[in-house]
């Protein structure tokens, strides 16, 4: 199986990046657009999983606890590296900093399942589209310019989840295995 841990979005801000993307792919270009049904906030890539490691990394996020829920807010569009080299297209969030340390503790609770930290500093983002190249992404890349700060909404986040990705040549579908609620109740 291959694994990663993410928080959902509110049906909401998914219906306002669809109507974002429907204007965006009447531009043409090479783009492969993300389903918003699967869009979600990635906290932890986990990776391949045989049953056993699957059952530790479980295990692992039961653990996983804070005193107050994650706030998100879904904000500006971007391209990763940059617009002169365009491969993804990302929605910004910006979120509560408690949203970072969630990562994070699901990092340090993973280590032991076997599952490598990451290298890099957590950055949250949606993933609205994957370019193959940045021929033809001229107006694209102008576009987003003109709608970089649009806002797609907010919400407020007591759960996360873990996935499944299933890849196929359609494109990545993904399967809710488990449900963790990591607000626990103040005494």
């Amino acid at each position: 199986m291959r694994l990663f841990i993410a928080l959902d979005l509110p049906e909401g801000v998914r219906d306002a990046l669809r109507d974002l993307q429907g204007r965006f792919r009447a531009l043409g270009g090479a783009a492969r657009w993300t389903r918003p049904e699967g869009m979600h906030i990635t906290l932890k890539f986990a990776g391949h999983a045989d049953a056993e490691k699957c059952s530790a990394i479980r295990q692992a996020l039961g653990g996983i606890s804070s005193n107050e829920p994650v706030a998100m807010q879904f904000r500006g569009l971007g391209f990763f590296p940059n617009e002169r080299r365009p491969r993804v297209l990302w929605c910004g969030v910006r979120g509560s900093a408690n949203l970072a340390r969630l990562a994070g503790d699901i990092e340090r609770a993973l280590a032991p399942a076997g599952i490598k930290p990451e290298a890099r500093a957590y950055v949250p983002h949606l993933t609205f589209a994957r370019l193959a190249s940045s021929a033809g992404s001229g107006r694209l890349v102008r576009a987003v310019g003109e709608a970089a700060e649009t806002d797609f909404g907010a919400t407020v986040e007591r759960e996360f989840y873990l996935y499944e990705s299933i890849l196929k040549p359609s494109g990545a579908e993904y399967k809710k295995l488990a449900a963790y609620s990591f607000v626990k109740d103040a005494v």
